[in-house]
């Protein structure tokens, strides 16, 4: 059993996906997932496995339960797709963390891996992709009184790139967050001896990271009808890079509809802040 704060995050993204990530100046996913965990919890040490990449052994049982935790990143591939071996590989290793009962935390991919891995489904979202922030998520009943949300407000604003969506909820799954656009925002899911938070946004981008991945998905976004052309793309990048650098830029913020909900680490940092407490440190304390 877990014996440290040590944690595993996995990075489904494949070598050359990291690639083009980083040309367009992110940083890789499994890094942003490291500092959202050193910055909630300084001390802590982690692996990282990137279980799209030839040659990589994937843990057993025993080597799981020497975690504190499984933090899973964003990812572009597609859960549904089960003739990629990557994926469905990621899913078998989702439900032994179940099986095991060590606690996980996911975004994005992570929440879909939380649904599938569980017995759910996920496919195709009616509307498209939900794109730079998801606006006005609002919680529900249920995330208004789970712990996972506390110290949370009830509507705010997110960092959020995503084509999919749950259709079918597994057993043991509490909606906890939804919006116009995609009605799962955040999820927790209690499966075997398992624990899942999870949220379809991105806690652990920046204001940076997201016009750096805007830039990466430049041809989608414009042929999608996010951009009429690159000038205007480009427009938008760099004064969402300026009002990372100056927060406090009263216009940016105004001109971008942007709030403290997507500029505070404290405020969309909270989901995950929670899980550590909650989750994580009182299991570790039994051990």
């Amino acid at each position: 059993m877990a014996t440290s704060l040590h944690f595993l995050i996995i990075d489904g993204y494949n070598k050359a996906s990291r690639a083009d990530l980083n040309r367009a100046g992110m940083q890789y996913a499994w890094k942003l997932y490291a500092d959202l965990l050193t910055r909630n919890l300084p001390g802590a040490t982690y692996d990282v496995l990137l279980p799209s990449d030839d040659g990589v052994t994937m843990p057993e049982a025993e080597a799981l339960e020497q975690y504190a935790g499984i933090l899973w990143t964003g990812c572009n591939l597609c859960i549904y797709d089960e003739t990629d071996p990557s994926v469905t590989k990621q899913i078998a290793l989702a439900w032994l963390a179940y099986e095991v009962g060590v606690p996980s935390f996911g975004s994005c991919w992570g929440l879909q891996m939380s649904v599938v891995a569980a017995g759910g489904k996920v496919g195709p979202n009616p509307r498209g992709k939900e794109m730079g922030i998801a606006r006005k998520i609002r919680l529900t009943r249920q995330g208004i009184e789970h712990p996972m949300f506390s110290g949370k407000p009830p509507v705010f604003e997110a960092y959020i790139s995503h084509d999919d969506m749950v259709t079918d909820l597994p057993q043991g799954a509490e909606i906890l967050a939804v919006n116009d656009f995609t009605p799962v925002q955040a999820l927790a899911i209690t499966h075997k001896k398992g624990s899942f938070w999870s949220v379809q946004y991105h806690p652990e981008y920046s204001l940076h990271e997201m016009a750096c991945l805007i830039v990466a998905r430049e041809e989608k976004l414009i042929a999608g009808g996010f951009f009429q052309n690159p000038a205007e793309l480009q427009e938008m990048v760099a004064k969402m890079k300026k009002l990372y650098q100056e927060p406090d830029r009263k216009d940016l913020r105004w001109q971008l509809v942007i709030d403290d909900d997507v500029l505070s680490d404290a405020i969309k940092e909270c989901e995950f802040n929670n899980w550590l407490q909650v989750l994580v440190l009182p299991r570790c304390h039994q051990m």
